[in-house]
């Protein structure tokens, strides 16, 4: 089939922009990323104040950004010169610690989720950068490859060198995550919309892409039409070859859609920042401007614009309730209780704005500025 050039208009939906884990995602992974570097014991900003750059925080100065969460980082008043000293909340200390003990009970199904990133890349391996990106969005510890405790070849994987493939050890710029078994001899498993097809029809013979309208969006009847022609047509897994399909046909355009489906379902919330996808289009085989699926496809992907960022989620994962196959991330109520800490630290400014007393903040939140001995 001929490739047809469809574009929808974009529709605000409030039910996905009151969803406090898809609304506070552009600060829950620098506001994580800075928890770890803290303890219950107080240092010195100086310390993280040069690192605002490399943890993407959304204000210019990691200062600002820490004052934003009193909940998680409690400020102090230095021993000298009254410069601004942080430590990590008691709140926030055993969220880390729990984040932790998620990891070592679940590991399995966490690792899981990036051998299946692996096994849709043709080439069965990343780039090690490439890799660590997606770490936060999987629900791995971020040192996940830095941290010789973790041992990554108990979960399957290794690190090796682009050029000779010899197991690499060193920092160079030029090494690769690879699986260790490569996949060889395993069955290829089934994808997210191949198990709600056999759930919903007992087999997947025919596997259409779950829709879900956001109110007020209404489609012309040509745009209908064609909609029900690309359902129903072939569907090729993300973790089948792909190289002999027509990238300029319509069974193409499915087989994006459904990359993308799978994609999305491995991650935690089952969202991701629209720019961060762009670095997997070589590996995954997608085409250029793979992400004009996104507008393409309103009923499957929705648009957050939130602070001058794009994030698309999936909507089957917030609209289908219990009628999807996809798995709850382990890891999605940790990053729930970091939303509840970030909402905390709202109420508190507010109060402490309206000078209220220390006393009226919630139970279980520490007096935000303290000063040492």
């Amino acid at each position: 089939m001929a490739y047809v050039d469809v574009t929808m208009r974009w529709k605000k939906d409030v039910s996905f922009d009151s969803v406090p884990v898809l609304t506070h995602a552009r600060d829950i992974r620098p506001l994580a990323s800075l928890a770890r570097l803290f303890s219950p014991s107080p240092i010195p900003v100086s310390a993280v104040s040069k690192l605002g750059r490399l943890l993407e925080t959304p204000d210019r100065r990691v200062t600002s950004f820490l004052r934003r969460f009193p909940a998680v980082f409690v400020e102090s008043v230095g021993p000298q010169y009254n410069l601004p000293w942080f430590r990590l909340s008691d709140a926030a200390a055993r969220l880390l610690r729990e984040e932790r003990d998620v990891f070592a009970a679940r590991r399995a199904a966490v690792t899981g989720r990036l051998r299946l990133l692996l096994l849709m890349c043709p080439q069965r391996c990343l780039p090690l950068r490439v890799a660590q990106g997606m770490l936060w969005h999987l629900g791995l510890p971020e040192d996940y490859f830095k941290e010789p405790e973790y041992d990554i070849a108990q979960d399957g994987f290794r690190v090796i060198a682009s050029g000779d493939g010899t197991i690499c050890q060193d920092d160079d710029g030029g090494r690769k995550l690879e699986l260790i078994d490569d996949g060889q001899g395993e069955e290829m498993p089934l994808s997210v919309l191949q198990l709600n097809a056999i759930k919903k029809f007992g087999s997947a013979e025919v596997v259409p892409i779950p829709l879900f309208q956001s109110k007020g969006l209404r489609l012309k009847q040509k745009i209908k039409d064609w909609l029900e022609d690309f359902q129903n047509l072939p569907y090729m897994s993300p973790y089948e070859d792909s190289s002999s399909i027509n990238r300029n046909s319509d069974i193409s355009g499915k087989r994006v859609a459904g990359v993308l489906h799978e994609l999305f379902s491995l991650f935690v919330t089952c969202s991701a920042e629209r720019r961060r996808l762009l670095c997997l289009r070589q590996h995954l085989g997608l085409p250029h401007k793979f992400d004009r699926a996104f507008e393409r496809h309103p009923h499957v992907f929705y648009l957050l614009l939130k602070e001058k960022t794009c994030f698309v989620v999936l909507k089957e994962a917030y609209m289908a309730g219990e009628d999807t196959a996809i798995e709850k991330h382990p890891m999605l109520e940790v990053r729930k209780k970091y939303v509840e800490l970030m909402e905390e630290s709202r109420e508190i400014i507010r109060r402490r704005r309206s000078r209220n007393p220390i006393e009226s903040y919630s139970e279980g939140v520490e007096d935000p500025l303290e000063v040492l001995p």
